[in-house]
């Protein structure tokens, strides 16, 4: 993406528009059958030249939180950002090239995470490094069982 076309015009109904050419009627459906997709991905498929990542995050965001899904919202964001920066899983050995892959996994998905969930977002995030998960487990998504141990659901 160059140029900052991202930025302008309707960047909402730029997006809707752009999910509903592809068949859905959410951007939440269009990621749904994306998972563990990286944000960026998300974004060029729908625009390589006028969408962004971020705006691809704040709107699923914005339908999370309209259907009190944030948890699973936030639990989606850690799959892609993991998937992103751990492509082969979860490392063997936390050796300082593979720890700063989990750290930028994990720091963005914090600095990405609602305040609202910051504080289990940390609290994951110290689990998975004090318990790390098997060697080459990578969540297919947010309906993986060991994030929704970690991050269970508490929206009503």
């Amino acid at each position: 993406m160059s140029g900052g076309e991202a930025w302008r015009g309707n960047i909402t109904a730029r997006l809707y528009e752009r999910v509903r050419e592809r068949g859905y009627e959410s951007l939440t459906a269009f990621a749904n059958a994306r998972p563990a997709v990286s944000l960026v991905a998300l974004a060029e498929e729908l625009g390589p030249d006028d969408v962004a990542g971020v705006q691809v995050l704040s709107a699923l965001l914005y339908e999370a939180e309209q259907h009190k899904q944030v948890t699973r919202f936030v639990r989606d964001v850690l799959a892609r950002m993991l998937t992103q920066s751990l492509p082969d899983g979860w490392p063997s050995v936390l050796d300082d090239e593979n720890r700063f892959a989990v750290a930028k996994a994990l720091g963005r998905w914090i600095a990405y995470t609602p305040e609202t969930h910051k504080g289990r977002a940390k609290r994951v995030g110290d689990a998975l490094l004090a318990n790390p998960p098997p060697a080459g487990w990578r969540p297919l998504g947010p309906d993986d069982e060991l994030l929704r141990t970690l991050l269970a659901d508490e929206e009503s």
